[in-house]
């Protein structure tokens, strides 16, 4: 074999290439990794463990709290040997200081109640707290133990907030509500631990179908639901719902309540008029129409006249002075319907005429006709010499009244 010679050249290529992956190497790690978070925790040690958790989560004091949790290794991982999964807390992680570690899933060490319930041969290592308390709040840190191969993953700290009261429910409604409209309404909890999931109650049906769901995170979301459609009865209604939390020795109770918003068509369209009654010729007349809707109605008034329906007013109140009686009415309309009022009759009376509209005293002369008047012929024969007798009474009537009363005398004396 021939010796391989290397020129300064080659020498200065190898060099410049070199630095150009070291380079490389070094941005992708700027990009994928947080300098700040190895200054902090990991020393400046690039770490060789990393686990997909979240990076904050809460849970409840006396419930449990499942961590979802995987992870991957940089160096050589062997999962055909002994894996033993480690849990530290505080910012020692690092460390091997056996102080700081709280859990191994050989069970050497296991200070607190937790377990791996994730299969670490598939890099699996979501962990389950059984029974919580508020001294676990604290920042936590996940290793691996794999023969020769041992590495925390100090970049991916999981700061867990144990609180000591639950989670008020969301009560989740499409926004834009209208009546006929068919809406699900849904109320959710947080739910730290889906082995031990809230208890969701509302006032709406009680058989509503809870299920409790994963998050794209890995956590879950408990919920009920419940389809609705909607009415102008719906609009301000209160809908409430609770979530229980089973804890140690008790059960945490939260409640949400939300108020419905419901556009709906005119309601209940009245047309009134003042004054009421008769009114006099030139006179001030004053129609108001009323109704229920929302969002709040236009007002359209029409009058009636042999040529059809006229629009004269499109305000709630129409004002006019009255010289002569006419028909009305008054359309209430928005954006999703219309409806319309019963009819208002306008009667004008002369000024005359209204002078005699207070009751007056009149007298006059009844003849009352016999009894024989009504009977057969053959049965009042009889009767025939007996003498009508005039009697004599007041009588309340109007003067229109009074004319139509002799009118009506006189045709029975004919």
């Amino acid at each position: 074999m021939f010796p391989l010679k290397i020129t300064k050249d080659d020498n200065q290529r190898l060099m410049a290439a070199l630095c150009e992956n070291m380079l490389i190497v070094s941005m992708l790690l700027s990009v994928f990794f947080n300098p700040d978070v190895f200054a902090e925790y990991c020393h400046d040690i690039q770490p060789a463990l990393f686990i997909t958790a979240p990076k904050e989560i809460e849970a409840l004091s006396g419930s449990c709290l499942e961590i979802p949790c995987s992870f991957k290794t940089t160096d050589q991982f062997d999962d055909g040997i002994n894996i033993i999964g480690v849990w530290m807390k505080n910012n020692l992680a690092f460390s091997s200081d056996s102080n700081v570690v709280i859990f191994k899933s050989s069970r050497s060490v296991n200070k607190y109640p937790l377990n791996i319930t994730g299969n670490l041969r598939e890099k699996n290592c979501t962990t389950l707290f059984t029974d919580l308390n508020t001294s676990y709040t604290d920042k936590y840190f996940f290793r691996i133990e794999n023969g020769p191969f041992r590495a925390t993953a100090c970049a991916d700290p999981l700061q867990i907030n144990v609180k000591d009261s639950p989670w008020s429910p969301s009560i989740n409604v499409p926004s834009d509500l209208k009546e006929h409209q068919s809406v699900t309404v849904t109320c959710s909890a947080f739910t730290p631990c889906p082995h031990s999931p809230p208890e969701l109650t509302w006032n709406l049906q009680q058989d509503s179908l809870r299920q409790t769901e994963k998050n794209t995170d890995g956590t879950f979301t408990t919920k009920i639901q419940e389809n609705i459609t909607l009415s102008d009865t719906h609009d301000g209604y209160n809908i409430s719902c609770s979530a229980r939390y089973p804890v140690t020795d008790k059960s945490d109770i939260a409640e949400t309540e939300v108020t419905l918003s419901v556009s709906y068509a005119p309601r209940n369209t009245s047309a009134s008029i003042s004054p009421s009654g008769l009114v006099s010729a030139g006179s001030r007349v004053e129609l108001s129409c009323s109704s229920r809707a929302k969002p709040p109605p236009r007002f359209i008034w029409f009058s009636i006249s042999k040529d059809g329906a006229t629009n004269v007013s499109v305000e709630q109140v129409y004002r006019f002075n009255g010289t002569q009686r006419g028909k009305f009415y008054c359309v209430a309309t928005n954006h999703l319907g219309n409806q319309t009022s019963s009819f208002i009759l306008v009667n004008i009376i002369s000024e005359k005429r209204a002078e005699k509209t207070e009751e007056e005293l009149y007298y006059g002369e009844l003849n009352f006709l016999p009894a024989s008047y009504f009977l057969p012929a053959s049965s009042a024969s009889h009767q025939d010499g007996e003498q009508q007798e005039t009697l004599y009474a007041e009588v309340k009537v109007s003067a229109d009244g009074l004319e139509g009363l002799y009118a009506e005398v006189n045709n029975k004396r004919r």
